[in-house]
């Protein structure tokens, strides 16, 4: 039952569920799993492993996750070659002709979509919706669609709807603005000094009303709302997400193990739930940190379960 579940989601090692991660799973019952390029080597490799990650749940729209927001950042690559479709090349081709615009954005997530739909993945985690800047690190660069927020905000909105009219969920990312860092979260911590003022007439605009069902978390503080807290770890500016930027649905985490949080596994987990996040993220298949998080991370409340069954209602 999805009520037993706990609030987390986990990656796997490799193409092939492993015995001990098939007992993990019906053990600790994580809210979803995420596939990366690791797990995928072709279609029916990918939808076996997804229907054994069903099977083990007896659910046919249990959450499976996957990053393809095109561009640099693809985990399909192994069959499909969608290095083109960019946000970028989308954000230039709002700019420059928007009925081939409207034209290219349909095609590519009809496609999109029904390869997901394919290999049983019905969340993508896109689109990212953080502001371009020319002189912030590359980890950014081209998965932006646009340096001006409400551009951003529209073309943002559009790739939600027409994913969810073909029973892809979404996530955005990374929630409340990744634009301004200087450095790759994935290794250090950034920090942005800009003022409440500036960031919510630029950076978070871009994410205000998102009717996306799912959100993630930037691993960066935002000094002048709270110099000690990242994003994922800040009840200042979760509670921001919720009342300022109005994001009703569930907010998940960026990989917890990634390095810009100082603390452990465990600490990260509970800081992350303390902060006011529904679900914690954790990526690299590494089981021994996959069991401390699953031990860490509480079942699933009413809220989560509610926003589940509202997700699975647009999927099924």
């Amino acid at each position: 039952m999805i009520k037993r579940r706990k609030a987390f989601i986990v990656g796997l090692k490799g193409h092939k569920i492993k015995l001990k991660e098939i007992n993990f799973l019906k053990k600790h019952k994580p809210w979803g799993v995420i596939l990366f390029s690791r797990n995928i080597k072709s279609i029916s490799q990918t939808q076996l492993l997804t229907k054994t990650i069903r099977s083990i749940f007896k659910d046919k729209n249990y959450p499976i996750i996957i990053d393809e927001e095109g561009g640099k950042i693809s985990r399909l690559r192994a069959f499909i070659d969608n290095s083109l479709f960019s946000a970028k090349f989308f954000g230039q081709l709002f700019y420059k002709n928007r009925k081939k615009f409207n034209i290219y954005y349909k095609v590519y997530v009809n496609q999109i979509s029904h390869l997901l739909n394919h290999l049983g993945i019905n969340i993508n985690a896109y689109p990212v919706l953080d502001l371009y800047r020319v002189n912030s690190h590359k980890v950014i660069g081209s998965r932006s669609y646009s340096s001006n927020s409400k551009v951003v905000s529209k073309i943002g909105d559009i790739f939600i709807d027409q994913f969810h009219k073909n029973r892809i969920g979404t996530i955005i990312k990374h929630i409340p603005g990744h634009g301004h860092s200087n450095v790759d979260s994935h290794y250090k911590l950034p920090i942005i000094n800009k003022s409440l003022k500036y960031l919510n007439t630029h950076d978070f605009k871009a994410f205000k009303n998102k009717k996306s069902f799912f959100s993630m978390t930037a691993h960066i503080i935002y000094n002048q709302i709270d110099p000690m807290n990242p994003a994922t770890h800040s009840k200042k500016i979760i509670k921001l997400v919720r009342n300022k930027l109005v994001f009703k649905n569930l907010i998940m985490s960026d990989d917890i193990s990634m390095k810009a949080l100082k603390f452990n596994i465990i600490k990260n987990t509970k800081l992350a739930f303390t902060a006011g996040c529904n679900l914690v993220l954790h990526c690299n298949g590494n089981l021994s940190e996959m069991k401390l998080v699953a031990k860490n991370s509480p079942l699933i409340d009413k809220f989560i379960l509610k926003k589940t069954y509202q997700f699975y209602n647009i999927i099924s």
